[in-house]
């Protein structure tokens, strides 16, 4: 199955596109669509002809695209929904599937909690997809998202058929939980008392 994850953003707009197929998934195409800093909507419509581009280049199955996140910035949160507006009406225009997830969704698919970090995400797509150089974030945030669909479509995350770990199982294995969140620390606490 062939994903196309969409980090959106209204300057730099991430995409990752991956291939899997249940058990292993590898990087077809990766990067960033950068917008200039013109108006709002020039940025929005230059964001739809090279996301509509690189849909019909590569005809994915599926699109999946990351959810908003901003506790405090209401307006960024708003310009950043135009972002995501356009991404979902390529997908609609093309008539693939479109799903959305959340950060914290995306992180825990990749990590063993939902707080991990911007390089703790990358590590773990890296390992995943046996990456070798380093990416922008932007384009790692989309390969995660597109790895956070597979694994729930496909359900990457299990035994190896030939009990060897798989490169999901390496990649859980590498990014323990941190302390950034309170059930990871209850967790941590209760283990010692033990």
């Amino acid at each position: 199955m062939r994903v196309l994850g969409i980090d959106p953003g209204s300057r730099i707009t991430g995409f990752g596109l991956i291939d899997g197929d249940g058990r292993a998934c590898r990087a077809v195409a990766t990067g960033a669509i950068r917008l200039g800093a013109g108006p709002l909507a020039d940025r929005l419509l230059e964001l739809h002809g090279a996301l509509s581009a690189l849909l019909a280049e590569h005809r994915p199955a599926a699109v999946a695209v990351e959810g908003i996140f901003s506790q405090r910035a209401p307006r960024s949160a708003l310009i950043l929904g135009h972002a995501r507006g356009v991404a979902i009406l390529c997908a609609a225009q093309a008539e693939l599937p479109i799903y959305e997830y959340p950060p914290a969704t995306v992180k825990r698919s990749l990590t063993s909690g939902g707080a991990a970090s911007k390089g703790g995400v990358a590590r773990a797509v890296a390992l995943v997809l046996g990456l070798r150089e380093s990416l922008a974030v932007d384009a790692t945030d989309a390969l995660a998202v597109a790895i956070c669909h597979l694994s729930r479509t496909r359900r990457l995350v299990g035994p190896s058929s030939e009990g060897r770990p798989s490169a999901w199982e390496r990649a859980l294995a590498a990014s323990p939980p941190r302390r950034q969140t309170p059930q990871n620390a209850l967790l941590e606490m209760a283990g010692r008392r033990r």
